[in-house]
């Protein structure tokens, strides 16, 4: 070491005395702070300052047999788990011993600027078991207490569709709860706020949110429509009343349509349309009035098909007179639908009539099935399915080439029968057709140029 020359032998004593206390002090406080923790150490809410690792286990020790956590739930509900009964102790695997190692490797002069709390994480042990009990018996997590969270909706009421705001009730999550819990017991935290945490299942739409919004409006709109239905002897009205009562909407707010209540509402509205099936009074050619019942000619409402035109017409907001969609379509919706172009077949006198437009084309003696073997053609009102020139008819014993073929229901049809020389009387009795009407060729020819598809064909003894 230099020294200056002009300091004097005191100055010189003084400096080097200065020096050596300077050592003495940094090494006492060396080795003071290898076995006490630096100034201002502050772990897991303990003060361990200038404190030894001995004194700082006997304290966290201390802290896990008083050890209480206390739990905020919502609605101001509180709740403590207690160290005592859930089997909490001091974590002495490395202690605190470990932490002071680590604190060692920076400089204790340092850390006199430095003061900072230190939490050490996983410094207590429980008992697995018995957390998961006392978890299980938690107001927090008891069915009994839970009021389930509901998202926000929409509700008709007499202006519209209004908002329902949000439940956020108190149901938890149990895995993230039990979780949080753990972690903060173990690592000796006081307070455990169940909100900041996460620890609730919350609604996932609130009333504020853009979808609520966007429902209300297209809801709004739906409700604007208006169908009308008019048929004789009344009328059918679809409004705000009837859309409002088949829209249901699911937790998501996704807006469906109840097909239940529409499919009843359109079943009763074909009831005042349909004809299908149903018995009609009939004038016959001979003056008689009969009732014939059966068949599949007659007015049939498209049920289905009217459902997907009314949800269709409902989410386009429209006002329209309706008429509803048919799966088949009689001559008219007069009291006697067939209209005046019909085919009539008296099985009794073995006699057809074709009237088209009101008149009378043609008519003839024909031939019906063999009532004797069971083939007595059936009764009812038909429609004619097709017509078809050079076919062949089929069936188990037979095969045979006919000009004109005219089915109406199902193998059952009008055409020519060559082979016969005679028609009319009683021969269907013995010697009837398969069920088909045996015709003269020329009386079918002339149907069947005269005729289309859709004509009804009337059959009845």
């Amino acid at each position: 070491m230099l020294i200056p020359e002009k300091l004097s032998k005191r100055e010189i004593k003084l400096t080097l005395i200065s020096i050596f206390a300077a050592i003495i002090i940094y090494s006492s406080f060396f080795i003071f702070f290898q076995t006490h923790f630096y100034f201002g150490t502050v772990i897991n809410g303990i003060n361990a300052s200038c404190k030894t690792t001995k004194y700082l286990d006997s304290e966290l020790t201390n802290k896990a047999s008083a050890y209480i956590i206390q739990l905020d739930e919502r609605d101001n509900v509180k709740e403590q788990i207690k160290g005592s009964e859930i089997g909490l102790k001091f974590n002495t695997k490395g202690g605190s011993q470990a932490l002071k190692e680590e604190q060692n490797k920076s400089s204790w002069f340092i850390a006199l600027f430095n003061h900072k709390a230190i939490n050490i994480d996983n410094v207590f042990t429980c008992d697995e078991n018995l957390l998961k009990s006392y978890f299980s018996k938690l107001k927090a997590v008891e069915s009994k207490n839970i009021t389930e969270p509901k998202n926000a909706t929409l509700a008709y009421s007499g202006e519209g569709y209004k908002v329902v705001k949000e439940v956020y009730g108190n149901k938890i999550d149990k895995d993230i709860f039990y979780s949080s819990i753990k972690n903060a017991v173990l690592n000796g935290k006081l307070k455990l706020d169940l909100e900041a945490e996460k620890c609730y299942v919350n609604p996932t739409i609130t009333a504020d949110s853009k979808k609520v919004k966007d429902t209300q409006s297209m809801l709004n709109k739906y409700i604007t429509s208006n169908i009308k239905y008019t048929y004789d002897g009344g009328s059918e009205v679809v409004d705000v009343t009837k859309i409002s009562s088949w829209i249901e909407l699911d937790d998501n707010l996704n807006v469906s349509f109840n097909n239940a209540k529409m499919r009843s509402f359109v079943n009763v509205l074909a009831g005042h349309y349909n004809t299908y099936g149903k018995t009609r009074d009939f004038v016959t050619s001979l003056g008689t009035t009969i009732k014939i019942s059966g068949g599949d000619y007659g007015w049939k409402v498209d049920v289905s098909g009217e459902i997907k035109y009314l949800i269709d017409t409902i989410k386009n907001g429209q006002a329209v007179a309706r008429e509803p969609q048919y799966i088949q379509k009689a001559a008219s919706h007069d009291k006697n639908d067939l209209g005046n172009t019909y085919v009539e077949i008296n099985f009794t006198k073995q006699h057809v009539w074709y009237y088209k437009n009101g008149s009378l084309v043609v008519e003839g003696d024909v031939v019906t099935g063999n009532v004797s073997k069971g083939l007595g053609t059936p009764s009812g009102i038909y429609r004619l399915k097709y017509k078809e020139k050079n076919a062949v008819l089929q069936g188990e014993d037979y095969s045979t080439p006919v000009t004109y073929w005219m089915p109406f229901n199902g193998n059952v049809g009008i055409h020519d029968a060559i082979w016969r020389d005679k028609f009319g009387g009683d021969i269907y009795l013995t010697k009837g057709s398969h069920g088909c009407i045996n015709s003269p060729y020329s009386l079918a020819q002339t149907i069947y140029e005269n005729i289309s598809a859709g004509v009804p064909v009337v059959c009845f003894y």
